[in-house]
């Protein structure tokens, strides 16, 4: 099972401990690289802002901890549940917890304790951990059948009895060890963020108001589960446990800055916008808990997404007048130019986004080159090559850039360029047979070893 800091309510019921042996034997596959985890779950939601804003909140702490920037990939998860959970050196955040908390805070709580976790390297001793409790629940359910076939065998059905008692516990046995060591994780990881939280000079009161929401969630179920049950330790807990720690630091009382919480603010008006439609973004709008500036970020955006993109335009427009640096009030115009259908201005506001941007988004640098596509304008398709290029060589899972790029080489009379663009879009779409027929007949256009014949070769190698 993934760690995630979010402890998902209930118990596991008798009625239940008969595939014990079989979630046992899964959880070592549960561990799954982050693009296998993405095609069995929710989809990734990729927007420059969001992933910039999560890469600052975490840069201190990464520092702090000692591990290099970079080092750790940020996810973004489409999905409105508080939760975020790392699987590898891949941090997956969900949309429901940036939405959800009401202060930077919290957030980088959460980010602390998801790198208490790498920190710890709880990911490889948990493996070895559940690889440990399925021997001895084989060996226990072994000892089991063998003691009750003994029993049958001599007429002693009290033995027999017994033995069929040990082998049915032998999977509760390997899942209670397996729950018990995770729970210490848990700990290790909240122990781990607080340190991470004083490093950096950083309040841990997020921490204990994610934990306070959580136990309000799980209400009056925490009282009935069996805590011996739970992968998680149950909110007041944790509470206690670190409670003290956290509101004796001398750094409980500061406050995240105030660009910070602006940041905040106005990416949460645009989860809000996006993923829970034009009618809860509104009632959030409406409310006093963001600043007027995410307001009116919001309301650009629901404007442009449920209204019309020529009135968002007014709005935008605000934003950037008292934002002019804001790289992404500048795509967001580029956004809401190109879906109105004009491509110049939309190209010319996503120039200026890729100019603010300080960490050169390879996703921003394919939305220009989308934009000069879009003008249909020859002079703008080299420059749209040069960009889009630039920008799946910084970002490879921008894999719309491809299209984009196919689209630019055949106006510019390059057909087998633009079957290769073609090529790769359709083997980073898993579309095999199609990749590898398009792959052939790229490789009869060029040179045997020059780089896009071995670009093609690539496709042909993938099984």
């Amino acid at each position: 099972m993934n760690h995630s800091l979010l402890n998902r309510a209930g118990s596991i019921t008798a009625a239940r401990l008969s595939v014990i042996a079989f979630v046992l034997i899964a959880m070592v596959g549960e561990f799954a690289t982050s693009a296998n985890a993405q095609r069995r779950g929710p989809s990734l939601v990729r927007d420059a802002e969001i992933e910039a804003l999560v890469k600052d909140y975490a840069r201190p702490l990464m520092k702090a901890a000692g591990l290099r920037q970079g080092s750790v990939a940020f996810y973004i998860v489409n999905d409105p549940s508080f939760n975020a959970f790392v699987s590898g050196r891949g941090m997956f955040i969900n949309t429901g917890l940036l939405l959800q908390a009401e202060t930077p805070g919290e957030v980088i709580g959460v980010v602390a304790h998801e790198l208490g976790h790498i920190v710890g390297a709880h990911q490889v001793k948990l493996r070895q951990r559940i690889d440990a409790a399925q021997r001895i629940s084989r060996i226990q359910t072994l000892l089991g059948l063998g003691i009750g076939a003994a029993g049958a065998a001599s007429g002693n059905s009290e033995v027999a009895a017994a033995g069929l008692g040990v082998a049915a516990g032998g999977p509760s046995t390997g899942l209670r060890s397996i729950l018990k060591y995770r729970r210490s994780e848990e700990s290790a990881a909240d122990s781990t963020a607080v340190r991470l939280l004083n490093r950096t000079k950083q309040s841990g009161k997020g921490m204990l108001t994610t934990f306070e929401r959580l136990g309000k969630q799980l209400g009056g179920i925490s009282r009935r589960v069996d805590p011996y049950l739970q992968s998680h330790p149950l909110p007041r807990e944790r509470i206690l446990n670190l409670g003290n720690a956290i509101r004796k630091s001398k750094y409980f009382k500061s406050q995240s800055p105030a660009n910070l919480r602006l940041r905040h603010d106005m990416v949460r008006a645009k989860i809000a916008a996006y993923t829970n439609g034009g009618r809860y973004a509104r009632a959030l709008l409406a409310g006093k808990k963001l600043a007027p500036s995410a307001r009116l970020y919001g309301r650009a955006i629901t404007t442009h997404l449920y209204g019309s993109p020529r009135k968002a335009i007014p709005l935008i427009d605000r934003l950037i007048k008292s934002q002019p640096r804001n790289a992404y009030a500048h795509e967001m115009r580029g956004e809401i130019y190109l879906r109105s259908g004009k491509a110049k201005q939309a190209a010319s506001a996503f120039r200026k986004a890729v100019k603010l941007d300080r960490y050169g988004a390879g996703f921003i640098r394919v939305q220009l080159g989308h934009a000069l596509v879009q003008t249909g304008s020859k002079k703008n398709m080299k420059e749209a090559v040069n960009v889009i290029n630039k920008g799946l060589t910084r970002d490879p899972t921008a894999i719309a850039g491809y299209r984009y790029l196919g689209m630019a080489y055949n106006e510019l009379g390059q057909p087998a360029r633009a079957l290769l663009a073609s090529a790769q879009l359709a083997s980073k779409t898993g579309r095999k047979q199609q990749a590898k027929a398009y792959a052939l007949r790229v490789q009869k256009a060029f040179k045997r070893g020059s780089p896009q014949w071995l670009r093609a070769q690539d496709i042909l190698d993938q099984r």
